[in-house]
């Protein structure tokens, strides 16, 4: 039977509500709405970044109301609709029963970057993708959020390989209008606008509003026509600019970020620091209580009882320092506010508080105004506690008050569309049979599911999913990386229009073991180290009974010639040595290249130079989709490796010199690789499956994917540190 056409106001209800669907990031880990996104224009969805958006921007109101007459895809966004609002308007939620009192006292997280989704590249690296990854987490668990950052204009740089294989960097204008952001308005309908003292101006932003699921995540925005240029510029890029625009852009964050919770009438029960670049938000803090009446010592202990810091980095210059000077610069006008001595402010970012001349440190300010502090993995923890134990000389280190909790994911915004649907079926397959503990019964929710260790425990079972199967999908995978590998690479040769041309439609072999390798490529993350043995892994990769490939790509800071080095080096092996045709380079890497890669690669290598990764979330993100880890024994893999759910390089231990560890660690690398990795999965039966292999993917994702996730880490951080003890 025909439907009946829908009538005018039931087409406008349509289009209103997809559009508050569109511009609300939940649609980034929901397949059905992200499927509708891309049905209404495949090549705009393939060419604007998988922005719905900009899809909606693309696609004319008229054809929208067009295409809503068929009755299939109406269907479709009506159910997309639907599932929206059941989300919105869950009250079955973790924290309802967990944590009632952050739902009107929300958690004020602060972080200098947030990395979201491809469509709002304002991210630089790890520490912005686990801040997304966290605010998605707290959405799902109905956890009263609310983040605060900084809108950067032209976001983190876009990156391109010249035609000497080094990395240049431009910058593109971020467009609010096609971007899934609101701008926060007053009553009146006009920008809410605060000030911050910063120099000998105060200097006014805006704000934008970013709806991640029931979450929202302020975006602070300087570029006014009352600022001066070099005010109006302080927002405009990820970590740009010298010390001075760093320091200016912090005091915006952090100040500043506290004035807009003023005024938009948000109390927040906790201040949680996502690092150190936030930590002016206590003096902030602290300056409201001096101003209210409060002593000195009274506005410090009742300012610390309010905030907590994570610290993600054991390397040094990770670290924000400022001189004496360049702080007493940028606080002329803040510190006027402040009805203490400047010096005594000053000694609350130094380790030694006598010392004018020390630099004041971000970090050493986050642990001093903080009630508690952590670390992101258990080994993190001791070497902060190690790192930091000048602050505590009365303590022994075990005693240093910096505690761990190990980062992890957001599963469903990291799985690739086809791992969604791939578990997603064998999900409605179970149910047919006998709900294991922990389910809802038959109309149990995919998406509330998907953290659910008794869901990941099936896949130990053959009857639930068989080896064939496994298998099956992992070829899958690889061929759409590969696919994926060929057309990037087809458009980078295309940009240098250099004779050096690669026939790209056989390059790479699907059959192969496909290694990935995919980070900042910062130089003690040693991308090169395994090519240090250069000769030996070229053999391999000719080996046609046993072929192996690489997949790399990364970016180094602008200023990191060293790391630039790195990335020309493994481009020059990709076109001019003999891994030719068995090493690439994807460049510009961003969330979607990583989406790819962590999907499509049989391996997923991380060589760290033992113990400066912190934690890492990169290989967390594999398995899912049955790739399995090859890394040094560093950050959460130390955690996670239990021997038979991956592969270690190395022993839980590092050699004291940088030559000697990295000499052991190639060593370890090549042994493993071809002793254990290589061995192991061209290991096939009579039915050329290669059923060790499988069995390790199985114990991967048993043992680690329900484990290693922002779920189970924002629990930990709302039952350890955002609840009020009683």
């Amino acid at each position: 039977m025909t439907k009946k056409p829908l009538t005018t106001q039931e087409l406008q209800e349509l289009t209103v509500a997809l559009n508050r669907v569109a511009r609300n990031l939940w649609w980034t880990w929901n397949q059905e709405a992200q499927d509708v996104f891309q049905e209404l224009s495949p090549r705009g969805w393939q060419n604007l970044y998988h922005n719905a958006v900009a899809i909606l921007r693309e696609v004319s109101d008229y054809e929208l109301r067009v295409r809503l007459q068929d009755p299939d895809f109406c269907d479709r966004v009506n159910e997309v609709l639907r599932l929206f609002e059941t989300y919105m308007n869950d009250s079955r939620t973790w924290a309802h029963e967990h944590a009632p009192a952050l739902r009107a006292n929300p958690v004020a997280y602060f972080s200098a970057e947030f990395g979201f989704h491809e469509a709002l590249p304002i991210a630089a690296g790890g520490l912005g993708i686990l801040a997304g990854d966290h605010t998605k987490s707290a959405s799902d668990l109905g956890v009263g959020f609310v983040g605060i950052s900084l809108f950067y204009r032209e976001g983190y740089f876009q990156q391109a390989i010249d035609t000497n294989n080094w990395q240049t960097e431009y910058y593109t204008q971020l467009k609010p209008k096609n971007l899934p952001i609101e701008p926060v308005l007053n009553e009146k309908g006009e920008p809410v606008v605060c000030r911050v003292g910063i120099g000998m101006n105060d200097v006014a932003f805006q704000a934008w509003r970013v709806n991640v699921g029931r979450a929202t995540v302020y975006l602070l925005d300087a570029n006014r026509p009352e600022n001066e240029q070099h005010f109006s510029e302080l927002t405009q890029r990820v970590y740009g600019g010298d010390s001075t625009t760093r320091i200016m852009q912090e005091m915006l964050l952090g100040i500043g970020g506290v004035r807009l919770l003023r005024a938009l009438g948000v109390k927040p029960s906790v201040y949680h620091l996502n690092e150190g670049h936030a930590a002016f938000l206590t003096l902030e803090l602290m300056r409201e209580r001096l101003a209210a009446g409060r002593s000195f010592a009274e506005a410090l202990s009742q300012t610390r009882a309010e905030c907590i810091f994570t610290t993600h980095t054991p390397v040094e210059a990770g670290h924000d320092r400022f001189r004496p000077d360049l702080v007493d610069y940028a606080m002329q006008r803040y510190r006027a506010e402040l009805p203490v001595p400047f010096s005594e402010v000053l000694k609350l970012g130094r380790v030694n508080p006598q010392d004018a001349n020390e630099p004041f440190c971000m970090t050493v300010l986050a642990l001093k105004m903080s009630r508690a502090a952590n670390a992101v993995s258990e080994l993190h923890g001791r070497v902060s506690r190690q790192m930091w134990h000048c602050l505590y000389p009365d303590r022994s280190v075990d005693e240093v008050p910096i505690g761990h909790i190990t980062n992890g994911v957001h599963l469903l915004g990291w799985m690739k569309g086809t791992v969604r649907r791939f578990w997603q079926r064998k999900l409605k397959a179970s149910l047919a049979d006998a709900a294991p503990p922990g389910f809802r019964g038959p109309g149990a929710d995919w998406a509330a599911q998907v953290n659910s260790p008794e869901f990941w425990q099936r896949v130990a079972d053959p009857e639930f999913i068989s080896d064939e199967e496994l298998w099956a999908l992992r070829y899958k995978l690889r061929r759409e990386l590969i696919e994926f590998a060929r057309r990037r690479l087809l458009i980078q040769q295309q940009r240098l229009m250099h004779g050096d041309f690669i026939a790209f439609d056989q390059l790479l072999n699907p059959d192969a073991l496909t290694i990935g390798f995919a980070r900042r490529f910062a130089t003690y993350k040693r991308a090169p180290l395994v090519f240090q043995q250069l000769e030996n892994i070229v053999r391999l990769t000719r080996d046609p009974e046993r072929p192996i490939q690489f997949i790399f790509a990364g970016k180094a800071h602008p200023r990191d010639d060293e790391g630039k080095r790195y990335i020309q080096y493994v481009i020059h092996l990709s076109k001019y040595s003999d891994l030719k045709g068995h090493l690439v380079f994807l460049e510009n890497y961003d969330i979607h290249v990583a989406r790819q890669m962590v999907s499509g690669c049989d391996v997923w290598l991380n060589t760290p130079r033992r113990p400066l990764e912190a934690s890492g979330t990169s290989g967390m993100k594999s398995g899912t989709h049955g790739s399995l880890n090859l890394s040094i024994l560093d950050g959460w893999w130390r955690e996670g490796y239990d021997g038979s759910n991956g592969f270690a390089i190395g022993e839980d231990a590092h050699a004291s010199s940088v030559e000697e560890q990295d000499k052991v660690d190639s060593a370890n690398l090549y042994k493993v690789l071809t002793q254990d990795v290589i061995p192991l999965f061209f290991q096939r039966d009579a039915q050329g499956i290669p059923r060790q292999w499988i069995q390790r993917i199985r114990r991967a994702v048993v043992t680690l994917v329900p484990q290693f996730t922002t779920a189970r880490m924002v629990r930990e951080y709302t039952e350890k540190y955002y609840l009020p003890k009683t």
